[in-house]
């Protein structure tokens, strides 16, 4: 009898790797997941960075619509007209890659679902793209005619509107991060209304 314990806890011991093993195997398909999706980024951003002064010309064109007639846009610092352009091409490589991130995400995390549950957050990865891009498409549309026509008229008038294209980058990337993640509260409500 005073060996039975000891047995037990050899048993235990030897079957501590085949509970580990499930883990590695996790990790492992995360690490192929996170590579795969960085190879999508990068092809994209390869694909774009061509045309990346044309690009950086699409986003400015609110502002630039709105200069007066003898201002230009400006860069203050010597590499900025490369590395402005190449941070935007590589910024909007992730955001066209939101679709593939999102579905090695759910392709991840699915096995571990209920069928209810996989009914529920395949359909809320899907629109969770689709709002982000509209509140994108909002802020270009409709927000940055605004305020860039407010912001350049109520200057004085002995001041000329020459703004930084590194700034100009900075200041609209916030904006669309901030309405991309505003279209999102129809989700967030969603998912707090459903956990209760």
């Amino acid at each position: 009898m005073p060996n039975e314990p000891t047995e037990q806890s050899d048993e235990e011991n030897e079957s501590t790797p085949g509970n580990a093993q499930p883990m590695v195997t996790h990790l492992i398909e995360l690490r192929d997941r996170l590579l795969r999706t960085i190879v999508i980024v990068l092809l994209l951003f390869v694909a774009m960075f061509p045309f990346a002064n044309e690009i950086y010309g699409f986003v400015s064109e609110p502002l630039r619509v709105y200069l007066p007639e003898n201002s230009t846009m400006i860069a203050t610092q010597v590499a900025s007209p490369f590395l402005t352009p190449f941070k935007l091409t590589m910024v909007l490589s992730v955001f066209a890659a939101m679709p593939f991130i999102l579905y090695q995400t759910w392709a991840f995390i699915a096995p571990g679902l209920y069928k209810k549950e996989r009914f529920i957050v395949l359909p809320l990865f899907a629109s969770s793209v689709m709002l982000f891009y509209a509140g994108m498409a909002f802020a270009y549309f409709v927000v940055f005619p605004l305020i860039f026509g407010f912001f350049t008229s109520v200057g004085p008038e002995n001041v000329t509107v020459m703004t930084d294209i590194s700034s100009y980058l900075d200041f609209v990337l916030k904006l669309f991060f901030a309405f991309g993640i505003a279209f999102e509260i129809p989700i967030a409500t969603f998912i707090l209304i459903w956990t209760g």
